[in-house]
């Protein structure tokens, strides 16, 4: 029976599955890993087939030569007998509050447009008054556990179930085929990389929604990916096409921090900027100029 951690599988023959799997999805040979790494290309052959047990120091540089992911490099060390060396913290712990106090700024200087914070799930863990105001008139009621400018509490706003529930976003989604099928997309390609039961849990809740396309249920890893895919919305009989910008942390030394993505909507053309103006003068007159608050 595989291990798990985090809703991670953890490879139960040992990390040289998981080495050889991270090499093939960077597209690399053992010989330009080795030159990489600065090791020989037979000792690569046999850390992935177990002949040799790679040392903490030379899992850690081969996982950065990779390029794997910090909460994959936990799943590497677990399965080759070390402990852990990235610590996951939550964003409401103390230690965050610089953290916080950073994201709180980005998400508050974006008004009057809609942004947010989430995770690598798509779960929503900050979002500014736009955003808040925006979900509220979507869901024709205030979403549970999401304030204006705090940290969510669970269970959290998902975007993926927005995008994919008939009875949320996607009914005011002009573009919803091709919007919903690039972010599934992308959580394929996230799957792909690693054995991640939560994600996969996911995708599969999500194609359970009634009107997803059966063909949808089978990956689409090699095809072409838009630049911009602009997302269309029906918003009271005018069309606002947006398109969004996602902001990542530099060198993170903790799990949470790496998959935290600050994302924020803006108007693709002059036109949605008129209409996202008058549609947010609107909805403040519905809330009396204050957003729902705790």
């Amino acid at each position: 029976m595989d291990m798990q951690k985090n809703g991670t599988v953890i490879e139960p023959n040992g990390v040289g599955p998981l080495l050889r799997r991270w090499r093939e999805a960077r597209h690399l040979s053992q010989l330009e890993l080795s030159l990489e790494a600065e090791v020989s290309a037979r000792h690569i052959s046999f850390l992935e087939t177990g002949r040799a047990a790679p040392s903490r120091e030379m899992l850690l540089t081969l996982a950065n030569v990779l390029d794997v992911p910090l909460r994959e490099r936990n799943v590497l060390l677990l399965a080759a007998g070390y402990a852990p060396v990235y610590s996951e913290t939550s964003l409401a712990d103390p230690r965050m509050a610089q953290v916080r106090a950073v994201v709180e700024i980005m998400l508050k200087s974006n008004e009057p447009r809609s942004a947010l914070a989430h995770d690598r799930y798509w779960n929503v863990i900050m979002a500014n008054a736009a955003f808040v105001r925006f979900l509220t008139v979507i869901l024709g009621k205030e979403p549970a556990g999401l304030f204006p400018l705090c940290v969510s509490t669970p269970p959290r706003v998902n975007l993926l179930h927005l995008l994919f529930d008939p009875n949320s976003l996607r009914r005011v989604m002009v573009n919803w085929e091709a919007s919903a099928k690039a972010m599934l997309n992308e959580a394929y390609r996230r799957l792909a990389w690693a054995r991640d039961d939560t994600l996969r849990k996911l995708i599969t809740d999500i194609l359970s929604y009634p009107g997803v396309p059966t063909r949808w249920r089978e990956p689409e890893l090699e095809g072409p990916q838009a630049l911009i895919l602009p997302m269309e919305l029906n918003l009271d009989g005018k069309i606002a096409r947006m398109f969004s910008t996602v902001t990542t942390v530099a060198t993170p030394h903790d799990v949470t921090l790496q998959e935290l993505h600050v994302e924020v909507f803006y108007p693709a053309d002059a036109e949605t900027e008129v209409t996202l103006q008058t549609y947010e003068e609107h909805v403040k007159v519905v809330f009396g100029k204050a957003p729902p608050a705790r």
